[in-house]
C-alpha cells in the first residue's frame, strides 16, 4: 500500500521532532551493519568515529548510519552578553549530556552544530569581524578578502525559485538506531523550545543492503509508491543505484578541516581550528527517467565519465587517486563525447592537484578527495516538517529526493567542485551546455530546492561561538 504524508506528519516542531513516520521501515526492513566501539569523541564535531569499511567489487567502502536527520532552526534568544552567555551554557549543558551518553559511533550518535551567517552577523558581529578565518585561496583569487563562510548562491543549473535560505542554525544526527536520533532531537529541540524556532525538519537514510537483499532505497521508494521504485537494483547504497560512499572517493580523515590544508588563515587565537565548512541543499531526483530513459551504460557514463568500460549491473566502482580525471580530460570527454561525467566533472576541483603535506605532518598525495560527504536520500517532499509550508512548496505526496550534506574547508572550495559539476573548470574554462541538456550529466535529472552554507565550530566551541569572548 502506498503511504502518504498524512500518515506520519504532525502539525508542530515540537511533535514531529520525535514522530518518526514512514521512516520507522527503516528498521524493518534494514538491519543495522556491526560496528567497531570507540574511546572519547574527537575535537571535530563533525568525524564519526568506529566507522565499518567493507570490500565490494574490490574496492573499500564506508558504511554510513542508517538513518540521518538535520533540524534548522532560528533562535529566539536575546541578542545581550548575559542572554547569550546563559544561551550558549543551557545548549552546551543538552550536548555534554548526549556526548556523555552516547559514544561518537554510528552505534551511538553523531551530533554535529552548525551556525549560519546570520547567527555570526547578529548576535556577534564583532568577535566575528576578527575571528572569522579567511579563506587565503579565493581572497588571493578574487583580490580581496574572502571569509571561509560565505552566503551560498545559486549555480548555472539551479533554477532561478532555487531557495536561499537564511538560518541560524543547522543540527545533523546521524545514528543506526531510529532512538538515538529521536533521542538528540527531543534533548535539542523539543527540551530548549526557548532558545530555537524549528523551520524544517529533514529526515532519510542510506544504505541497508550491503550485506544482501534489496537495500532500503528500493524497498523506502517502493513502500512510498515512487514511480521508478521497482527498477532500483538489489542491494543500493542510494536512489540512483551506484555506490557513492568508496573510502577512496570520500575526504580522509581531518582533510576537511579548516587549518589542514592550509586553505583558511585562522588568525592569531585560531579559534575555529579543528572546525570545517558545511554545505546543506534538497534536491529532487527523477527516478523514473534514471531508469527509464537511461540503459546501464548511460547511467555510467552519466554518473561517472563518458566511455567507461565496466560489467553491467556492477553498482561500486573503483575511484581511487589514479581514476580521477583532469581538467584535460574533462575537456577532452566533451570535446569527444560532448558530455562530461558527475564524478569526472566534479573531480579537478574536489580532489588534490599535488602532494600535499599537511599542518599536523600527514601526507595526501595527488588525487586525494577532499569534501567529506554526508548525504542521504529521502521521502520528504521537500522536508519532512516546515514552518513555512507555502514558502517551502511543500507537500504531503512522498517524492524521491537527497538532502544533500558535505564538508569542505570553505564555503569557496564547496562553490568550485559544483561549478565544475555545471562544466566550470577551476580554471575558468566554460564548457557550453544548453538547458537540460544529455551532455550534463547529472543535472537534467536533479532539481535543487533549497541551499545555505554553515560553519561548524570545533566541539570546544560549538555552543553559540564567539559569544564568549568580549565584543
Amino acid at each position: 500500500m502506498r503511504l502518504t504524508r498524512k500518515q506520519f506528519v504532525v502539525g508542530s516542531a515540537a511533535s514531529a521532532l520525535s514522530v518518526a513516520g514512514v521512516y520507522e521501515l527503516v528498521d524493518r526492513l534494514g538491519s543495522s551493519p556491526s560496528r567497531v566501539a570507540a574511546g572519547s569523541h574527537p575535537p571535530e564535531q563533525h568525524m564519526l568515529e568506529g566507522v565499518r569499511v567493507l570490500r565490494d567489487n574490490g574496492v573499500e567502502v564506508v558504511v554510513p548510519p542508517l538513518h540521518h536527520e538535520v533540524v534548522t532552526a532560528k533562535l529566539r534568544v536575546g541578542e545581550t552578553p548575559r542572554e547569550l552567555r546563559e544561551a550558549r551554557r543551557v545548549l552546551e549543558d543538552a550536548l555534554r549530556k548526549l556526548d556523555e551518553r552516547f559514544e561518537p559511533t554510528p552505534a551511538g550518535l553523531g551530533v554535529t552544530v552548525a551556525w549560519g551567517l546570520p547567527y555570526f552577523e547578529r548576535y556577534v558581529p564583532r568577535q566575528t569581524a576578527k575571528h572569522l578565518p579567511l579563506d587565503k585561496r579565493a581572497s588571493a583569487e578574487r583580490g580581496t578578502p574572502v571569509r571561509v563562510l560565505e552566503d551560498a548562491i545559486r549555480f548555472p543549473s539551479d533554477p532561478e525559485k532555487t531557495r536561499l535560505e537564511d538560518n541560524d542554525v543547522a543540527m545533523l544526527l546521524r545514528s543506526d538506531s531510529l532512538d538515538h536520533v529521536a533521542s538528540g532531537a527531543k534533548a535539542l529541540f523539543d527540551d530548549l523550545q526557548p532558545l530555537f524556532r524549528a523551520t524544517s525538519i529533514r529526515k532519510g537514510f542510506v544504505g541497508g543492503g550491503f550485506d544482501g537483499g534489496p537495500g532500503l532505497p528500493k524497498q523506502m521508494a517502493t513502500a512510498a509508491g515512487i514511480d521508478g521504485a521497482d527498477l532500483i537494483p538489489h542491494g543500493a547504497e542510494l536512489f540512483f543505484g551506484f555506490t557513492s560512499t568508496q573510502k577512496a572517493g570520500l575526504g580522509p580523515s581531518k582533510i576537511a578541516n579548516l587549518e589542514t590544508l592550509g586553505y583558511a588563515d585562522l588568525g592569531p587565537s585560531a579559534y575555529f581550528a579543528r572546525g570545517t565548512h558545511l554545505h546543506l541543499s534538497h534536491i529532487f531526483e527523477d527516478l523514473a527517467a534514471w531508469y527509464l530513459a537511461l540503459d546501464f551504460q548511460s547511467r555510467l557514463d552519466t554518473t561517472f565519465r563518458p566511455g567507461l568500460a565496466v560489467p553491467e549491473g556492477v553498482q561500486t566502482v573503483p575511484q581511487g587517486p589514479r581514476h580521477a580525471q583532469s581538467e584535460s580530460d574533462v575537456r577532452r570527454d566533451y570535446v569527444h563525447y560532448r558530455q562530461i561525467g558527475h564524478s569526472g566533472s566534479l573531480q579537478p576541483a574536489s580532489r588534490l592537484d599535488r602532494d600535499v603535506v599537511a599542518d599536523d605532518g600527514t601526507r595526501y598525495p595527488r588525487g586525494t578527495a577532499v569534501p567529506q560527504r554526508a548525504d542521504f536520500n529521502t521521502l520528504d517532499n521537500p522536508f519532512f516538517w516546515t514552518a513555512d509550508e507555502a514558502g517551502d512548496a511543500w507537500s504531503e505526496v512522498p517524492a524521491a529526493g537527497l538532502h544533500f550534506v558535505v564538508f569542505n574547508p570553505t564555503s569557496d572550495d564547496f562553490r568550485r567542485g559544483r561549478l565544475a559539476m555545471d562544466g566550470v573548470m577551476p580554471d575558468g574554462t566554460r564548457l557550453a551546455f544548453g538547458t537540460s541538456s544529455s551532455g550534463q550529466g547529472f543535472n537534467r535529472l536533479l532539481t535543487t530546492t533549497h541551499r545555505q552554507n554553515f560553519l561548524v565550530p570545533p566541539r570546544a566551541h560549538r555552543s553559540f561561538p564567539l559569544s564568549e569572548l568580549a565584543a
